[in-house]
Parts: C-alpha cells; structure tokens; sequence
C-alpha cells in the first residue's frame, strides 16, 4: 500500500497534480480616442493591440475599438474607471476637468522635446506621479507612444498680431487652450472625429489638432489654408493606455510586463515613424494651396506670457498640479546643461 501511494505521489509530481493552476487568460477590450485608420495616433493604438496579442502567444487579448463603439472618446477614463470596459487608449490631457495635473502628462506648452519628457515620465518620476492621481480613480496608465511636436494651429485668415486671435471661436487641447483663452479665443474641446464637421459648418473658425501627416489625414487643408508653426502648446504629445486598476492588478507579473514592453515598442516605433512622414505630408499640402507660416517673436512672445499666467494660477490654485510641475520644472533645469552642451542649436 504504501508503495503505491508513493507511486501515486510520483507521478501526481511529474505530471502537475497539485501545482498551482496557470494564470487566467486576459482579455482587454479597449476603445480608442482616435480612428484606427488615422496614422499615429490611432494606428498606435491598432499596433499596440496586434503586438500584445503577437508576444503573449494567447495569454492576453487586446482588443481595438473604433471611437464610440463601446464609448464616447471623452467617456474613456469613466468607463475605464467603473470598469465597463477594461482598457482605455489615450491622451491625458482629456481628463483635465477631472484634475488640471493630468494635462501635464499629456502635453505642456513650451515644455520638452519627446526625448526629454519621455526622460522624465521614465527616469524623473512622471509615469509614477501620473499613477498617483489615477490609481484612486480606480486606473492604472502607461506611457505607450509619443509624437514629435505638432503644429499650431489652422486658421482661415492670417494671424499677423496678437488683436488677431481676439473672438476666435478654437478647437484647442489641454493647457495650451487656457493660454489661448488669455489671448481672448474662444476655445472648446473636440474629438478629433468631430473637427472637420465643427470646421466645415463654421462652429469654429480654427483648430489645432497635431502634426502635419495627421492634420492632412483629417482634411483641415480642405477648409483652412493657413498654416502655423512652431506648436508651442505641444512640443510633444504623449499617448497613454489606461487600464482598469482591479484588471490591472490582477495580472501575472509577466502578463503586466509583456503589456509595458509593447508598450515601450509602440514609443520607440511612433517616433521614429512620425519623424520620417512629415516631409512629404508638408509638400503635399502646400501643392494642395496650404499657406505655411511661422510665428512671429512677438507672436510667440504672447503666447510665452499668457502660457506663464496660466501656469502660476495652476500652480496656486491645485497642489497636485503644482507638485507635479514643481518636479517637471526641476528635471528639465537639471537637463538644461545637456541639453546646451549635448545638441547643435
């Protein structure tokens, strides 16, 4: 008898009786902010999703929703945090009316190229404040691409002085839309589905919405031939992927790590890409009649000042606003050297 329980022991041992089961299987459903069609921004999101399900060899499923699908783009971060859906895809800036600090981990005006603030969100402390103010919300968010800067703006007649802007009706995003209201805009939020109809019908006379490969792929050329650069407001864009905090959790470490490293990839991939398709987007849409300008010191002066406003009320008025610029500030003076030193002017 007792050879044979040891016997049954045995094999019970080769054959994983008694082990600890396999992690359950993941399954994301994720709506997008953006089209999946349109490049960047929301091929990210596509790619993302394909190379998650590539890597983890069916141990986690993501899938890609187009906007309003499942949710409205501006819904995300609600249904993300009550747990309607379990994956979100992106950009901070849009949850701004929950906390002005998240627009910080989306886009800062006059703020840092995409290596620095990638720097900073990775190795500064960014990513783990972002998680500060979202994990209470019942979120988890990654850092999961980034973008080159955009342009400023679309307008139907040219922008020569500040008086200018005065009574514009705007599609502006994020901090960059409370400087512009300094300025006397009219600025409204708008899903980027939304722009061309609000444009076309007259609901606004101008927008920004990002870079030039992106801005064509929306058509805004069609309907406003005035072009403006630098993008002061947004100098870099990040993209984030929000997941709900509890799905989060739940997850193996190698299922969490699997989701980080393609959402490392996705950085490194939609740099390089938004980098190389500029060009040729800016060539075609000055064959197509756009008129490209450049603004003016005076012009970027106001924008500085009416940008300087705003910060100093942002960071009077709301202490995590003002703790998270606080060390966004103190990283980028302590990348300043390196800046001067590292990178031709």
């Amino acid at each position: 008898m007792k050879k044979l329980l040891a016997a049954a022991l045995l094999t019970a041992s080769i054959v994983g009786v008694g082990t600890p089961a396999s992690a359950d299987k993941v399954k994301l459903n994720m709506p997008s902010a953006f089209p999946g069609s349109l490049i960047q921004l929301g091929q990210a999101g596509v790619r993302f999703q394909d190379t998650v399900n590539e890597i983890s060899g069916g141990d986690i499923e993501v899938k890609f929703f187009e906007p309003k699908a499942l949710v409205p783009p501006l819904e995300i971060f609600d249904a993300v945090s009550n747990g309607s859906v379990d994956a979100g895809w992106s950009v901070a800036g849009y949850w701004g009316s929950k906390n002005s600090a998240f627009n910080l981990f989306a886009a800062v005006p006059f703020g840092p190229a995409a290596g620095e603030y990638i720097a900073w969100m990775w190795y500064g402390g960014g990513e783990q404040m972002m998680n500060d103010l979202y994990n209470p919300y019942g979120i988890q968010s990654l850092v999961c691409g980034v973008i080159a800067p955009e342009a400023s703006g679309w307008f139907r007649k040219e922008i020569n002085s500040p008086e200018d802007l005065k009574g514009l009706k705007m599609r502006f995003f994020g901090l960059g839309a409370k400087a512009m209201q300094k300025l006397g805009v009219d600025t409204q939020l708008l899903a980027g589905g939304d722009i061309y109809p609000a444009l076309e019908r007259g609901t606004i006379d101008a927008t920004e919405f990002s870079m030039p490969a992106i801005d064509q792929n929306l058509g805004f050329y069609n309907i406003a031939k005035h072009y403006y650069f630098p993008g002061w407001h947004q100098q870099s864009t990040i993209q984030e992927l929000l997941v709900n905090k509890k799905t989060w959790d739940g997850m193996t470490d190698q299922q969490r790590a699997i989701i980080s490293t393609a959402c490392k990839a996705n950085v490194a991939v939609q740099l390089a890409e938004g980098e190389a398709i500029q060009g040729k987007a800016l060539a075609e849409m000055e064959a197509a009649g756009v008129i490209i300008h450049t603004w003016s010191p005076e012009m970027l002066a106001a924008f500085s000042g009416a940008w300087d406003e705003v910060a100093a009320e942002e960071v009077a008025a709301n202490p995590d606003f003002a703790n998270v610029f606080g060390n966004l500030t103190e990283f980028r003076e302590g990348y300043a050297k390196w800046k001067d030193l590292g990178y031709l002017k």
